[in-house]
């Protein structure tokens, strides 16, 4: 995926970051924050740890290090040191003027399936950016360790990794950390304000809605000489549901979240359809090339929802709100009437970076030492809408939320290595075990 180009008191801090550690410790019943209290902004340091060194996650950081704060990147981790290196190069270039906010050391360049341990613990912010398989795990050591957090979407691939983000989450809480989650249009000012009056009842009672995320795919990594089978699947982590979740989860879920806020409600149920129509072959692991969902609310509004990855075909990605009263176009950021009369014009010339956005608000409440961000519930929840959205498709049958969120579902590895067996294995032709509908089965249809 591409990377993003970002335009670019001392003891208020200070306390924050070391009240967090303590109460990890369990040495605090609770941090000492007041909005009194300030960062200067010019000898205190935020620093930051990166976890994941992709596109996204390099982004992410050049992002974080665009912010006001006196911040600095202190510590990368990867599996790969091919991919930090790549990634070292492209954050030093983008931050040019300001290289002295990239301070990491050579020993702190952490490669392997634990590095993120150890970027982690010298670090005040950490990324966390990896393939989204791995979110739950780094999540909850990143709160283990009492770290403000920024988190990329999706947050799991699995029901029992939604059960540990969500558990964590209460940790956080309590903990006051502060958790920003990637879903950007959450910090997009066109869409604050599109939410802003559909709370306030400018369509009336939402009844149905749309969700569009459709375009050609992404890459493919060309199996090399020497790889193993995981290394393989890690490189190509897009393809495979226990790094990915299907572009159903990793890119959808946009999508899907609008919705979701739009509710202020998840889905109880999901029914859909999905394939691999034109995408086939070994180069394209186990996921589907289309989805499309039903997924029905607790009020009976219902969503329907496509993506799709298919060269040639209509692009486009977007969310419709159909009210009592009128309709939202999201991507247009318009507001009608019933007799489509436009009742509301999002001025698009006062837009925002919201992926700018994101940082600037997480780290100015970081050096102001305030907890203002607690994204990851809502986030694990639109994750597990969109794995709902999956095991709808993979299956053919009605999926009830609470009995996929409680079943324990888990499609991860017993043991991260690269000489371990991922999940999933090739036949002898190499091609990948593909979900049939009707044949797959999540539960008993009884």
């Amino acid at each position: 995926m591409k990377l993003d180009n970002p335009k670019t008191n001392l003891q208020s801090r200070r306390n924050f970051v070391k009240n967090s550690s303590l109460l990890a410790g369990g040495l605090l019943a609770a941090p000492m924050l007041t909005k009194a209290n300030f960062f200067s902004g010019a000898n205190d340091v935020i620093k930051i740890a990166l976890i994941g060194c992709g596109g996204r996650g390099t982004g992410a950081t050049v992002q974080a290090l665009s912010t006001k704060q006196n911040v600095q990147l202190v510590a990368m981790a990867d599996a790969f040191r091919d991919r930090l290196d790549t990634s070292y190069q492209h954050i030093l270039e983008e931050m040019a003027e300001t290289k002295a906010r990239v301070n990491v050391k050579e020993e702190h360049k952490f490669i392997g399936f634990d590095a993120y341990k150890d970027a982690i613990a010298l670090a005040d912010v950490v990324i966390l950016a990896t393939p989204p398989g791995f979110r739950p795990i780094h999540f909850e050591e990143a709160v283990k360790q009492g770290k403000q957090i920024f988190m990329e979407k999706p947050v799991a691939t699995d029901p029992a990794g939604i059960q540990r983000v969500l558990a964590a989450a209460q940790i956080a809480k309590q903990k006051k950390l502060n958790v920003v989650v990637g879903l950007q249009r959450r910090y997009q000012t066109s869409y604050r304000e599109l939410m802003k009056r559909v709370h306030d009842g400018a369509i009336g009672e939402i009844v149905a809605a749309q969700a569009w995320w459709d375009n050609d795919g992404v890459w493919v990594h060309p199996r090399q000489p020497g790889w193993t089978e995981m290394e393989y699947q890690m490189r190509n982590w897009y393809y495979f549901n226990w790094l990915c979740g299907d572009h159903i989860t990793e890119q959808h879920i946009h999508n899907i979240d609008v919705i979701n806020w739009a509710l202020e409600a998840y889905p109880v149920q999901a029914q859909g359809m999905g394939g691999r129509e034109v995408r086939k072959g070994k180069d394209y692991g186990e996921i589907f090339d289309h989805h499309y969902v039903e997924f029905h609310y607790g009020n009976g509004a219902i969503l329907n929802s496509q993506c799709r990855h298919i060269k040639g075909t209509m692009s486009k990605v977007d969310e419709l709100l159909i009210g009592t009263k009128g309709k939202v176009y999201c991507d247009e950021a318009r507001i009608t009437d019933n007799k489509g009369k436009t009742i509301y014009q999002f001025d698009k010339k006062l837009e925002n970076q919201p992926y700018q956005a994101e940082h600037d608000e997480l780290f100015a409440a970081v050096a102001k030492g305030e907890f203002k961000f607690w994204d990851a519930e809502r986030a694990a929840k639109s994750t597990m809408t969109s794995l709902l959205g999956r095991m709808s498709t993979y299956s053919g049958q009605v999926i009830d939320w609470d009995k996929a969120i409680n079943s324990g579902i888990n499609i991860m590895p017993e043991k991260y290595a690269f000489d371990a067996t991922p999940p999933i294995l090739p036949d002898a032709n190499g091609l990948y075990p593909v979900a049939v509908p009707g044949v797959t089965k999540y539960f008993s249809e009884a």
